[in-house]
């Protein structure tokens, strides 16, 4: 079982995430924006965290950037999890320091394999 934060502004999606991730035998923890999810990851270090790209404030990709290049957090798998769908969203997601790249609507089991692969 891990640890997987989810960092999203939608309420109906971090419910969404948190299920499946339940159903397939992990603990969720949530953050609503890119600030909070930043100092969530510190607190609670996560095994994965899921990053959604389009929030107030600080936006996926750069809370993305600053947990990748934080010595305290640059060793957890970052997973994008977001509506934005183009090539070059998903290449600027790698080069933010993502390790995956999902579109939503996610499927529950390609998310947990996904998620597999990264704690592997």
């Amino acid at each position: 079982m891990a640890k997987i934060l989810i960092v999203d502004d939608s309420p109906t999606e971090l419910h969404a995430l948190a299920k499946i991730l339940k159903q397939g035998g992990h603990e969720a923890v949530t953050a609503s924006d890119g600030e909070s999810g930043i100092a969530a990851a510190k607190a609670q270090t996560p095994d994965v965290i899921l990053m959604d790209v389009v929030m107030p404030g600080i936006n996926g990709f750069q809370a993305t950037r600053k947990l990748s290049r934080d010595p305290q957090t640059q060793h957890i798998p970052i997973l994008m999890v977001t509506t934005k769908d183009q090539d070059t969203d998903k290449e600027w997601g790698m080069r933010q320091g993502a390790r995956g790249y999902l579109v939503k609507p996610v499927d529950g089991r390609e998310l947990l394999e996904t998620i597999g692969e990264l704690l592997n």
